[in-house]
């Protein structure tokens, strides 16, 4: 039975800790790209190892802030009023990382729409065109960079239309377990919702098998603006689909907990709605990034 009051929590330790977590990583990550990208450049402590290191502290913190947040939900601490704040917040959150992949596709479309173009002569950049790089022409997939660099396409036809239609299929099996949980049947919600996590897990098995096949015909981190753009989505797009995949999966044992039923059920509707955001992210990256 839910409070009444507006529960305000004690003082935690976890936002704190949880950004040093994401610093750790972010410079670790920044590190370890730079030196696989850069054979001349050493290996040290801030990179790989430091990478690694983040991610570990980033899950243990939010493995102990989960913790204590399902303690105060089952405990009957949470009142309306903060079920309504928590919705906001996820909203606002999912609102975020609308912008953010927004950016990134903001790239792709400026550089296929303004700047290829532009170093291929048009508009008023004839002359750069003709000093720099005479020989260039505009096209997308850049294969071929100004400086004469080539790579290989990712073509939409193989591993990226098999992993639609699973992130389909986990959109559809997702809303089957929704409406189990409003309805009260339980085992059918288990079922469709460890569907949709393993659906989750083959998703991001093919996505490694497709970049071992990108690197294998040349299609890496440093194949010209292509491979870079290629990489930044689909890797931010795997990221994310980790984490919502770790998000189900939590909230599959809470259900296996009998921890949600028909009204107190926040916590796997975010889940929800974070999945769902994830796959129609992925329906516009394999039209634009794979697809046209």
């Amino acid at each position: 039975m839910a409070t009444e009051k507006y529960y305000v929590p004690e003082s935690s330790p976890w936002p704190l800790t949880a950004s040093i977590g994401l610093f750790m990583t972010a410079i670790g990550g920044a590190h370890f790209i730079q030196q696989s990208t850069m054979a001349d450049m050493e290996p040290s402590f801030i990179g790989k190892p430091l990478f690694f290191l983040g991610l570990t502290w980033l899950l243990v913190v939010i493995a102990l802030w989960w913790r204590d947040t399902i303690k105060e939900s089952v405990g009957g601490l949470h009142s309306n009023q903060l079920g309504g704040s928590y919705r906001q917040g996820m909203l606002w959150f999912i609102f975020s990382e609308v912008m953010f992949f927004a950016a990134f596709f903001g790239a792709m479309f400026y550089t296929r729409w303004l700047i290829l173009p532009w170093l291929s002569g048009e508009g008023s950049n004839a002359m750069t065109h003709e000093l720099l790089w005479p020989n260039f022409q505009a096209m997308w997939p850049l294969t071929l960079t100004p400086a004469g660099d080539t790579t290989q396409a990712m073509g939409a036809w193989g591993l990226p239309a098999i992993n639609t239609a699973i992130l389909l299929v986990s959109s559809i099996t997702l809303t089957i377990a929704h409406h189990a949980l409003l309805e009260g049947k339980r085992g059918m919600l288990i079922v469709f919702q460890a569907a949709t996590v393993v659906l989750g897990v083959i998703f991001l098995g093919l996505q490694a098998l497709e970049y071992v096949h990108a690197y294998d015909m040349g299609l890496t981190l440093d194949a010209g603006i292509y491979g870079s753009l290629f990489f930044l989505l689909t890797g931010f797009h795997g990221a994310h689909v980790t984490i919502g995949t770790i998000f189900l999966f939590v909230t599959l044992v809470r259900v296996i907990k009998g921890h949600f039923d028909e009204e107190n059920n926040f916590a796997w509707e975010a889940g929800a709605w974070y999945w769902h955001f994830v796959d129609v992210v992925w329906l516009f990256l394999f039209i634009t990034v794979y697809w046209l």
